[in-house]
């Protein structure tokens, strides 16, 4: 039943991310935007979600899991609810944000309350069902947001969370243990005024790179280096003895499973998020395929972690993650290693086959990590055990996608084809500016009719390049992996946890 609350609450705050990322055409349309102003709707809900990661360790701690998770619900329901009714692209990205405040404490909320719930035994089978809104949403995201675009308008994106926030408000309501508060310690205001804006900071920088297509443009430099001192300087604060407890809790980094997990989920989260871009673009670009088609033609991924995720939480409990987490790590390396060979003219049944066979190592990769980090903590340190979990996730998602988005930026910059298509697309029905562009790429009218078929072979093998890059990252969560504990985790004595 509390797994009832946490899912419905996980799936509206991940959902709308991926269903938001099929709106941006269609923003660009309606408010008259360019991407660059249209990606702030993206880039203004991530910034809100990293800022308010950190406080909800302590606010959980200081206001009770129960009625902060019914704030979190109210403030993202109202917040999707002010989306629908945006005039201006200006007041769409200020809603976003709001929502986004409401989003980022749902996640580490939910592992919190799923882990206190369930007891240290049992932490794999929650994580298992937490899994499921993480790794379907990006999954359905854009089916359920190309049907809605299609069917109805783009305000139904946002009006789809006013049912189920109600719902998840009723039943947190009901469902939910009532909040037996301690006394709280004094809050960490100077590790806040450090930590949430040092990560937005950072984040905004990462998020900027595609963009000016170089981390060295001053716009990426500097927000980067600023949030970096900041997040640096929070750390012997953190780390210093004081009556205040530090806003993220560094000290669990002298947990051994915690260290080694988050610097397996940070490893996956690079690996695996940036990948996840690609795989839409390809349908996208490469085959021609429509929103709601390559919604649908992602579904195999999905169908795959739905399969091993359950059995992967049950035997994370019995035997430990660290042999989980190996088996399906390898897995997934040996689908992205299938996309290495992808072209424009790939059978399907290969593709699909790839995304099934990475779905499956995916569903028995990311929770039994978290389960890891979690089982060995005592239930006053889960919520801060999660929101630093969280913390690494988010960012290293953000340096993936930056990272893949400029790998493939480039790779398809290499090719002459691909510039001349551009560039021919641009010209229109000027033919002297044809003739400019031919002259200048040294193209023959041959090349010319051959052209589409040309400019897709150089973006899917931009694409092949890329997935070489993923292929390469994923492999390298084998090393972290193999340190995980590979027996069954034994909760820790609470009175061996440094300063409680």
């Amino acid at each position: 039943m509390v797994a009832g609350v946490v899912v419905l609450g996980a799936i509206m705050s991940i959902l709308d991310i991926t269903v938001v990322s099929v709106a941006l055409n269609t923003f660009q349309q309606e408010f008259n935007a360019t991407a660059a102003e249209v990606a702030w709707t993206m880039t203004g809900y991530t910034l809100a979600l990293a800022s308010v990661i950190p406080l909800t360790g302590w606010a959980a701690d200081r206001f009770g899991t129960k009625r902060l998770y019914l704030i979190a619900v109210t403030l993202f329901t109202a917040g999707s609810v002010l989306c629908a009714t945006a005039s201006s692209l200006e007041l769409l990205v200020i809603y976003r944000v709001l929502q986004g405040l409401g989003g980022g404490m749902l996640m580490p909320l939910g592992m919190t309350i799923l882990t206190r719930a369930a007891g240290p035994e049992r932490v794999g089978r929650v994580m298992a069902v937490l899994g499921i809104p993480m790794l379907l949403g990006p999954i359905f995201g854009p089916i359920i947001g190309g049907a809605l675009i299609e069917s109805a308008s783009w305000h139904w994106i946002f009006l789809i969370n006013l049912p189920i926030g109600i719902a998840a408000i009723v039943y947190a309501w009901f469902v939910l243990p009532k909040d037996d508060v301690e006394p709280s310690e004094t809050f960490d205001w100077l590790g806040m005024l450090l930590l949430s804006p040092g990560l937005a900071l950072f984040l905004f920088g990462v998020s900027s790179i595609p963009e000016e297509g170089t981390a060295m443009a001053p716009r990426v430099l500097i927000p980067m280096v600023v949030g970096a001192i900041l997040i640096v300087a929070f750390v012997p604060w953190a780390l210093g003895k004081r009556n205040i407890h530090p806003l993220v809790d560094l000290r669990l980094f002298q947990n051994k499973n915690m260290t080694v997990a988050i610097i397996a989920m940070s490893l996956f989260a690079v690996a695996f998020f940036g990948a996840s871009l690609l795989f839409p673009l390809y349908f996208i670009q490469v085959r021609g395929e429509g929103t709601l088609d390559t919604g649908w033609l992602l579904a195999p991924q999905g169908v795959g972690a739905m399969i091993t995720m359950p059995i992967a939480g049950i035997l994370a409990d019995k035997i430990g993650p660290g042999k989980i987490v190996l088996v399906g790590v390898t897995v997934i390396t040996v689908g992205m290693a299938m996309f290495t060979q992808i072209g424009a003219d790939t059978s399907y049944v290969y593709i699909l086959g790839a995304l099934f066979i990475m779905g499956l190592g995916m569903g028995g990769t990311m929770m039994p990590i978290m389960t890891a980090a979690l089982a060995t903590l005592t239930a006053h340190n889960v919520a801060r055990g999660s929101t630093l979990l969280n913390i690494s996730q988010q960012v290293a998602a953000s340096v993936g996608t930056a990272l893949f988005s400029v790998i493939l930026t480039n790779q398809l910059k290499g090719s002459d084809y691909v510039a001349a298509g551009q560039a021919l697309q641009a010209a229109g029905d000027d033919q002297s500016a044809v003739a400019a562009i031919l002259e200048k790429f040294g193209l023959t009218q041959d090349q010319l009719a051959n052209l589409p078929s040309l400019v897709t072979s150089d973006m899917a093998d931009a694409f092949a390049t890329v997935f070489i890059v993923a292929t390469v990252l994923v492999a390298c969560c084998l090393i972290p992996a193999a340190f995980l504990p590979r027996k069954k985790v034994a909760p820790v004595d609470p009175t061996a946890m440094m300063g409680h």
